[in-house]
């Protein structure tokens, strides 16, 4: 038995003894069988919708226990393995017993990663826009593949991912897009991901060969349920209707179905044409609008305590939360966390589990 397994082993022994913090079971025990207790009363299935989600964050939770209990199960089978070796000197053993720690190792950075996600909204769906900076091509070209590369991380969780408003770049990339990225804790996750993205690369639509800074801005915002309330008067908004731009069959560019909502007091820009009616749109942007308004909210309140605490805070355009840089070197950076990674390629193809982590677990430092 290696050094790094018994360290590794006396880890996972002493995180176990320790996890009422970041892991309290009796409390998602009390919460299984409050959800379980609400689904056997008579009305329940009345409001679909509410069943519903009480189903899934009920799942949710039975979810983590059985992974918790899991991971326990997989330690104490380690423990008896390395006892047998010791006590029979097999170092046959050994090989099998490293895999199972390295197993293990990796299944509880997994399983920490989703216990930080314990923030009030971070279980909802997100909303995720990006916008180009200046740069024409170059810039909407940059927006195509970040929306590509957030695409690809999705897909690889098993999320949902739908386009609510889509604005093709005049030559290639994108001007502006916004989806919807459906599933558990989606919101947790991406909210590391709003800030300005930088990227660095020898330009394809420059004839000479030059190198290019682009710049594009990432906003996610929760999908914020119905029962939040939110004030909208409706002298405070102007909707406008226009033909759809993106892929939708025959419908779109027929009618004037996708519909664009202005917050006159705040500025806030919501559009969608995801859905074949105009009142279908409507409704998806209204709930965009809540859901940003909300953000807002919380953002001043952010700010607010910000200034009580006497720290400095600047979003100008040119601080940059990552770059990724493709020429001269290959590499991509987060400048909040400092982690970075050389596979620029795998980045681009949706591995971006490292960023997050690092960016959720900084956070924790932060409050604590």
């Amino acid at each position: 038995m290696t050094q790094a397994s018994n360290k590794t082993c006396a880890r996972w022994r002493s995180g176990s003894k320790h996890s009422g913090g970041l892991f309290d079971l009796d409390l998602k025990q009390e919460i299984i069988a409050d959800y379980e207790e609400k689904m056997t009363a008579p009305d329940f299935w009345d409001d679909n919708d509410r069943a519903q989600k009480l189903i899934a964050e009920l799942n949710a939770v039975k979810s983590v226990v059985e992974t918790y209990n899991r991971l326990t199960g997989d330690h104490a089978d380690l423990e008896t393995l390395l006892e047998l070796a010791e006590e029979e000197g097999d170092e046959s053993l050994e090989a099998e017993l490293a895999e199972g720690v390295a197993k293990l190792v990796r299944d509880i950075g997994d399983f920490e990663l989703q216990l930080l996600l314990n923030q009030p909204y971070d279980r909802l769906n997100a909303i995720l826009e990006l916008h180009p900076g200046a740069g024409g091509t170059e810039s909407q070209d940059w927006a195509q593949m970040l929306y590509r590369m957030y695409t690809r991380w999705a897909e690889k969780r098993g999320f949902k991912v739908e386009v609510l408003d889509y604005l093709p770049g005049d030559e290639a990339g994108i001007k502006s897009v916004s989806i919807l990225i459906r599933g558990y804790n989606a919101y947790g996750y991406l909210k590391a991901e709003k800030g300005v993205h930088r990227l660095v690369r020898i330009s394809p639509f420059d004839a000479s060969g030059r190198r290019h800074t682009s710049f594009v801005s990432c906003d996610v915002v929760p999908e914020i349920d119905d029962d939040v309330e939110i004030e909208i008067r409706p002298e405070d908004l102007k909707i406008d209707t226009y033909r759809s731009s993106g892929a939708g069959g025959q419908h779109v560019n027929k009618t004037e179905s996708a519909v664009r909502i202005t917050h006159i007091p705040t500025g806030i820009i919501v559009a969608c044409q995801s859905e074949r009616s105009q009142i279908q749109n409507r409704e998806r942007a209204m709930k965009m609008l809540r859901s940003k308004l909300y953000e807002l909210k919380i953002e001043e309140q952010r700010k607010e305590l910000a200034a009580i605490r006497g720290e400095q805070t600047d979003i100008a355009w040119g601080n940059q939360i990552r770059s990724y840089v493709f020429h001269p070197y290959s590499m991509v950076k987060d400048h909040r966390t400092q982690f970075e990674t050389g596979n620029v390629q795998a980045v681009m193809d949706g591995d971006l589990d490292g960023f997050i982590d690092a960016y959720l677990r900084s956070q924790i430092r932060q409050d604590s």
